[in-house]
């Protein structure tokens, strides 16, 4: 090997030698801040959304489109509803991690939020009311008529009960059935069901095909202000003109309803790169313009009935996180959850690299140094005459070859001509008569 690459290649070993400690503390360092602060998020995530067919269901596919690029796979959780999405949320016991609520399905449940977080409002979904044959006239007109108000597990019959009470109309003076949303629109096509009511998203099927049906009225809410005061989680909304089919002027005016709104809530140990997806994959699901809502309107922070997650608000502020525009999700990801324990142990390890420097030089100039002692040792064996003149310029010539095989780099060349330099004085004065 030449004696250049030599040089080179062992000026590169005691380098290595000497940082080994430092960058294996560093390694540990990264590693530990890794565990600590979990930056990858789960493959999978459970997502509750409905019952089979309905807009819900419709939905979970669209975000589990959305999150395969990311390659996470969202698990879509039919359930009965918003009640029992809530329900499975609470339950440490279910795999369930995000779902739909909608407005008005707590009402009844724990006060506080039970460990549950807000990813922000993502649509309407107005209180539908049909009523097959004859429009009605007020709430009050549902008296002796066999209704639907929702399947157990939805939001629909609470929100359906709130309204009858501020009516004054009792439970025991209609017929209460308790359909799914496709059942119910069935029977009441067939007229086994005068009324029926559904909270729904104006992209449920149902409800579209329900208000292209004829003799099939929608109830229009002369009082919809009022409600929206009586209940926090109602606001009025309007289904404009011709909206549902401009062809054939359906509906032929404007119609006041009330709708409660729909929320992506999440557990509150979600993993925070999901939530952050999620919020992202909402804007581009919700953001377009709808029947009701407007571009733009959603998603939205507006305060509900849960506080909203720190991630969500850090998108509803600034948008997705910056790296994230120009990386890709996952190192985007990893560098936004480590860069403050990036900088913590640069902080730490500042002040250690200090100590490579003089830490490589002790190493370098030990190679040299350590045979000053071989010939210390040759010196005081000619001062105590312990041995002869010959064997001791003996000694000094295999000491000097030694001395002549060290490789340094060159910057360090300077002492070890002054090792031979040395070597050379102590065998003039052997020499001396």
């Amino acid at each position: 090997m030449p004696r250049l690459v030599r040089v080179a290649l062992v000026s590169i070993r005691d380098l290595a030698l000497t940082a080994g400690p430092f960058v294996l503390i560093a390694l540990a360092l990264l590693v530990a801040a890794y565990f600590v602060l979990d930056p990858a998020p789960p493959r999978r995530v459970v997502l509750a959304t409905g019952p089979e067919g309905t807009a819900y269901a419709e939905l979970g596919k669209r975000y589990a489109a959305e999150l395969s690029r990311y390659g996470i796979e969202v698990a879509l959780r039919p359930s009965m509803g918003a009640r029992e999405n809530l329900r499975l949320l609470r339950d440490l016991k279910e795999p369930v991690d995000i779902g739909f609520v909608q407005g008005g399905s707590n009402e009844d449940e724990r006060a506080e939020a039970g460990g549950i977080v807000s990813l922000g409002n993502v649509n309407y979904e107005p209180v539908w009311i049909f009523r097959r044959g004859k429009p009605l006239q007020r709430l009050a007109d549902l008296r002796g008529l066999r209704i639907n108000t929702g399947v157990r597990g939805s939001g629909t019959p609470g929100i359906t009960r709130r309204l009858l009470e501020a009516n004054l109309v009792d439970r025991d003076e209609l017929t209460r059935e308790a359909l799914a949303e496709t059942p119910a629109v069935v029977a009441l096509l067939e007229g086994r069901l005068d009324a029926a009511v559904f909270v729904s998203p104006p992209e449920s099927p149902m409800v579209q095909m329900l208000l292209q049906t004829p003799d099939i009225h929608l109830y229009e809410y002369a009082h919809a202000e009022a409600y929206s005061r009586r209940f926090p989680y109602l606001v009025p909304v309007v289904l404009p003109r011709g909206v549902v089919d401009l062809s054939r002027d359906v509906p032929r005016e404007d119609i006041t309803l009330i709708a409660t709104t729909t929320a992506l809530v999440s557990r509150e140990d979600t993993h925070p790169a999901l939530m952050q997806l999620f919020v992202q994959a909402a804007s581009r699901i919700h953001g377009g313009p709808g029947w009701i809502a407007r571009a733009g309107e959603f998603p939205n922070d507006r305060p509900g009935e849960y506080p909203l997650a720190k991630e969500a608000q850090r998108f509803y502020q600034g948008g997705p996180p910056f790296l994230q525009r120009y990386l890709p999700f996952w190192l985007a990801n990893l560098i936004d959850r480590m860069w403050v324990a990036l900088f913590s142990i640069i902080a730490v390890l500042i002040p250690l690299s200090r100590l490579l420097p003089p830490l490589y030089e002790f190493r370098v100039r030990s190679k040299i140094f350590r045979w000053y002692r071989h010939l210390r040792q040759i010196e005081n064996q000619l001062e105590d005459k312990e041995a002869s003149r010959e064997d001791l310029l003996a000694a000094l010539d295999r000491l000097e070859q030694r001395a002549f095989a060290v490789t340094v780099p060159l910057s360090y060349t300077d002492e070890l001509y002054a090792l031979r330099q040395h070597i050379d004085l102590v065998r003039a004065r052997m020499r001396k008569p």
